[in-house]
């Protein structure tokens, strides 16, 4: 397929050839952050496993905190870990702690600021009513309950409710993240540690996208530089071992844009090689067996936009999250905004809670301007003139 297609549709056949990659079952620990569990979840023991306090104060009967002036003996306390058998009785209170497991016979809390304490009896200053500050046995999860589903992304608060289910240290069933090969192409390209020389520039493509890579959730691979000759083959075959290969630079139609045949050549199946958008126009993207193949511009604002409309979409479904993005939001701008294009186009911007500024831009290659900005403005092609306070769809990135 060769012929321009608009960004929906290119969109819509790569999240059709992107799947989850298979799940595995392995141990959790905090370096898995941002996967997927592939199975549910169940609580092993109620939580909390008891009653207990919600408060520091005093366990008492809240028919004998009517009213405010009554003293009650304290016959006891109880930290959290402790328990005290004895019920508690009429006109009386037990100390207790946050956390600590509840004491038979009381049936609330009372605050320890709505008390004063006079030698072996607390005055009630304020009245209680029954099951004040107390966080009741199963009140968070039951045995036997789903508490983590499948398909939920693992957070730091996700580790936390699988330490409570005891799932923590066993082997759970979870979407690995998939491998992204990295490959810059271009005779101009040198490291960026080196000091470029005539015709020479440093590649900022490479580094930007191993951290866009990271950023998405996954694993980089960085392949280096591939010089535009008959040495890029072999560079080609070593990206294309991975879960998904990303190549920047020589896709484009002139002479030394060698990139689309020799993929063809390697196996892989091209299945569009532009799309109706700018900056980006000469994106490709194949396939070849399992493995993703993007061809992104070398124009780092290029690529910049075509991994968030494709690439990043495509890895969070490998890694199986639902929902992929992004997703177009309608903010209003907050500044006027003119232009003229002959393609949907998508503008730097920063987009804030209630509104977008658009920043100043040169072009695909003005890098620079994406160092204040966490989004796109998508503006339609032709002449549009936008005053300030109208809405205009947006994009944020990753």
């Amino acid at each position: 397929m060769t012929s321009m297609l608009d960004v929906a549709a290119a969109r819509e056949i790569v999240l059709r050839h992107a799947k989850p990659l298979a799940a595995r079952a392995e141990p959790l620990s905090p370096d898995v952050l941002g996967q997927v569990l592939a199975e549910d979840v169940v609580a092993d023991i109620d939580s909390p496993p008891f009653d207990k306090s919600m408060m520091d104060g005093y366990a008492v009967r809240s028919a004998d905190c009517a009213s405010p002036g009554v003293l009650l003996k304290v016959v006891g306390e109880l930290a959290a870990g402790a328990f005290l058998p004895t019920p508690v009785g009429p006109g009386e209170a037990v100390r207790i702690f946050t956390g600590a497991q509840f004491p038979p016979g009381a049936d609330a809390v009372l605050k320890q600021e709505d008390t004063t304490v006079e030698g072996e009896v607390v005055r009630v200053q304020k009245p209680v009513k029954p099951g004040t500050n107390i966080f009741r046995r199963g009140s968070e999860m039951r045995v036997g309950e789903v508490v983590v589903p499948k398909g939920t992304v693992i957070t730091p608060v996700a580790l936390g409710l699988l330490a409570a289910a005891g799932r923590l240290s066993a082997k759970l069933q979870r979407h690995p993240v998939p491998r992204v090969g990295i490959l810059a192409t271009g005779n101009e390209l040198v490291n960026a540690e080196e000091t470029p020389t005539v015709g020479q520039i440093r590649n900022t493509n490479g580094p930007m996208l191993e951290a866009l890579v990271i950023r998405a959730g996954a694993e980089v691979y960085p392949c280096g530089i591939a010089s535009d000759d008959a040495r890029l083959e072999g560079h080609l075959k070593d990206v294309l071992y991975e879960d998904m290969a990303i190549i920047s630079g020589g896709v484009s139609v002139g002479k030394y844009d060698l990139v689309p045949d020799v993929l063809k050549s390697l196996g892989v199946e091209t299945h569009f090689h532009t799309v109706r958008m700018k900056p980006g126009k000469p994106l490709l993207f194949g396939t070849i067996e399992d493995t993703l193949v993007f061809g992104l511009p070398g124009n780092p604002v290029s690529a910049a936009v075509g991994f968030e409309l494709f690439v990043r979409p495509a890895i969070d479904i490998m890694c199986g999250r639902s929902n992929p993005g992004p997703k177009e939001l309608r903010v209003p701008l907050s500044e006027p905004l003119s232009a003229k294009h002959d393609r949907p186009t998508y503008h730097p911007a920063v987009v804030g809670p209630d509104s977008v500024r658009p920043l100043p831009w040169q072009g695909s290659a003005d890098l620079r301007s994406l160092l204040p900005a966490n989004g796109y403005i998508v503006l339609p092609p032709g002449e549009v003139r936008f005053a300030a306070g109208e809405v205009v769809s947006v994009i944020q990135s990753g």
